[in-house]
């Protein structure tokens, strides 16, 4: 890349390599691939009442059925700090990343009790997990939907 320049707003290090920049800055945070296999999983289970990044509830789900109160968090496993497959951190700019994945994991953490803390059923789907079993996520999702229909929870 010549020629080009990235303003940088501070809060974080510039890369060593301008093209990193460009690499991050098309990283997206909604209707990742991820997400699109789950919805599309989930619509083959006959799942279609769902509503999208939900602006007034915290963490805004990816996937919310409003009416059963389960919100579905599809996590990217680099960015979320993965149990699964632990996926490896940066080596330049380390004690950034470390700092920056810490602080998305201590915020997944208090918007997902503020979550629970209003009566809504959260359920983390990795990204690692979609990738090896979509529809394997989509049928966990589908039970917890199951459940909260017979407890009570009826769709509205």
């Amino acid at each position: 890349m010549t020629g080009k320049r990235y303003l940088r707003d501070g809060r974080a290090p510039i890369p060593a390599d301008e093209r990193t920049s460009a690499v991050m800055s098309r990283i997206r945070a909604r209707n990742t691939g991820p997400e699109l296999r789950l919805r599309s999983a989930l619509r083959a289970l006959g799942h279609t009442g769902y509503r999208l990044h939900v602006a007034g509830l915290p963490a805004r789900p990816d996937i919310a059925f409003v009416g059963r109160k389960v919100a579905v968090l599809v996590h990217g496993c680099f960015w979320h700090g993965c149990p699964h497959c632990t996926p490896a951190r940066p080596k330049s700019h380390r004690s950034f990343w470390n700092a920056k994945l810490k602080a998305n994991q201590e915020r997944d953490a208090r918007k997902q009790q503020a979550l629970e803390d209003l009566g809504w059923t959260v359920i983390v789907s990795w990204e690692c997990r979609i990738k090896a079993d979509a529809a394997g996520e989509a049928a966990r999702v589908s039970e917890v939907l199951m459940r909260n229909l017979t407890s009570g929870r009826a769709a509205g």
